[in-house]
């Protein structure tokens, strides 16, 4: 082989060894959508025979569904247009530009907005793609500060050091950028809007501080008729930019930037991965369309209620079972621990929060044998192995996403499925203890130990 070939394969060696390599999921036969646990479909929408029927209908009396002809920048779209402003009244937005993904707004708008002498401040957990958007920046990377996960403290402690260092932040001409996720995708926990909405205002009077909230995993979902945690805490003038997906919960693809004029248009001339790339067709934004058809009807309402009493309804049945079960070998994260507490600022007419979560993480050091032992069951369930380098060293865990189209039945097999696997590992390691102490009282303890030396 080549010097090239070489290296390559001794970095996926590597991987292959550590149990890390990345490989695309194979499956005999179609996944039914009762035993699929694993995919970000969380309204179910990929699968209903309403939202089917609706595009369907749009398709065969649109008179554009092929293609889109080329860059935004290239060709007119009215589709595109009539979409974005459709997004605005929707979100109650100054403006929205449609992107091809969440991954390519999030470059877009971070290689992009923050300018030279800028700071960014992104809590730990950010999404690979705004890593990808500050890299291309033009923001030194001393300015690029990490947070500890929702630690507002740490938040407050990194801007009083900044200030107390950067006279262009004090006097405002430098801006500080602070980018989170309302839900995060990996631990299914929610930034404290509120919290670092107001810490960014009362360190920054000057309106320099500026919040950017990636919606990507609670569009559909929270807030009314699913318009994210931004409008459901009614932050919505006062963050920045909020980015909304439509892979997910909507059954689609594509994503929006809701933001200022001046914003659109300045990455309308800079943003590369908006400029040099063919838009959406046609056919993507007429699903689009009809994805918000249904929030706009209630229709999507009425799932999202079912799913998010379906997660509590799995932690009330999977949380006694863990009590018996070593942490060491499974677990859930503090968060979701023990039962749903109102925080301590919310009042009787406030809805919960952190409100109930379909992203349920389950820590194991052993997530690829919990993964197969459910896949392995009579009735397969599929879930998700997650670990590094997608998630920290020693935070290896199945990640379990429920669905509004799961039943209580089907929540129950796979709780079963999982106390399953740990009664049988403990088990395993019973017998395995077993036959260590009879081969130590049959040779003597010294023999033993001298012949495993």
């Amino acid at each position: 082989m080549s010097s090239l070939n070489d290296k390559l394969a001794a970095a996926l060696s590597s991987r292959e060894k550590r149990r890390i390599r990345r490989r695309l999921p194979v499956s005999a036969s179609p996944v039914l959508p009762s035993a699929d646990f694993t995919s970000n479909d969380y309204l179910s929408l990929a699968t209903s025979s309403t939202l089917r029927a609706a595009f369907q209908s749009a398709l065969s009396t649109a008179p554009q569904i092929l293609g889109s002809g080329g860059s935004r920048l290239l060709v007119p779209t009215p589709a595109h247009v009539a979409l974005e402003n459709r997004l605005e009244k929707f979100f109650g937005a100054e403006k929205a530009l449609l992107f091809n993904s969440g991954f390519d707004a999030n470059v877009a708008f971070f290689s992009a907005i923050p300018q030279p002498d800028d700071i960014i401040l992104y809590d730990e957990h950010i999404h690979a793609s705004v890593h990808d958007g500050m890299g291309a920046s033009r923001v030194d990377s001393s300015s690029r500060i990490k947070f500890p996960h929702n630690s507002v403290a740490a938040l407050k402690r990194s801007l009083r050091k900044l200030l107390h260092e950067r006279d262009d932040l004090r006097d405002g001409r430098a801006s500080a950028f602070v980018a989170v996720e309302s839900l995060y995708s990996m631990d299914g926990t929610f930034a404290p809007l509120h919290e670092i909405v107001r810490c960014v205002e009362e360190l920054l009077p000057r309106r320099n501080g500026y919040v950017i909230v990636d919606e990507a995993h609670a569009t559909g979902i929270y807030g009314l008729q699913g318009r994210g945690m931004v409008a459901a805490l009614g932050l919505e003038g006062r963050v920045l930019a909020r980015l909304h997906t439509f892979g997910k919960a909507l059954a689609g693809s594509g994503a929006a930037i809701l933001t200022t004029e001046l914003i659109r248009d300045y990455l309308l001339n800079y943003g590369r991965s908006l400029i040099y790339t063919t838009t959406l067709t046609y056919a993507n934004i007429i699903a689009v369309e009809c994805a918000f058809d249904m929030l706009e009807n209630g229709s999507a309402e009425v799932l999202a209620l079912h799913l998010l009493n379906l997660s509590k309804y799995f932690l009330e049945l999977l949380r006694p079972h863990l009590q018996s079960a070593p942490p060491e070998l499974l677990c859930l994260p503090d968060h979701l621990r023990a039962e749903d507490k109102e925080g301590p600022n919310n009042t009787a007419s406030d809805p919960p929060f952190p409100p109930p979560t379909p992203i349920i993480p389950l820590l194991t050091p052993h997530p690829h044998a919990l993964a197969a032992h459910l896949a392995s069951l009579p009735q397969p369930l599929f879930t998700k192995a997650i670990t590094w380098p997608t998630v920290p060293v020693g935070t290896s865990r199945v990640r379990v996403c429920l669905h509004a189209g799961h039943t209580r039945d089907d929540v129950r097999k796979l709780v079963d499925g999982i106390v399953d696997w740990v009664e049988v590992w403990l088990a395993r390691e019973r017998e395995v203890t077993k036959q260590w102490l009879n081969v130590a009282e049959g040779e003597g303890v010294g023999v033993w130990m001298e012949s495993k030396l």
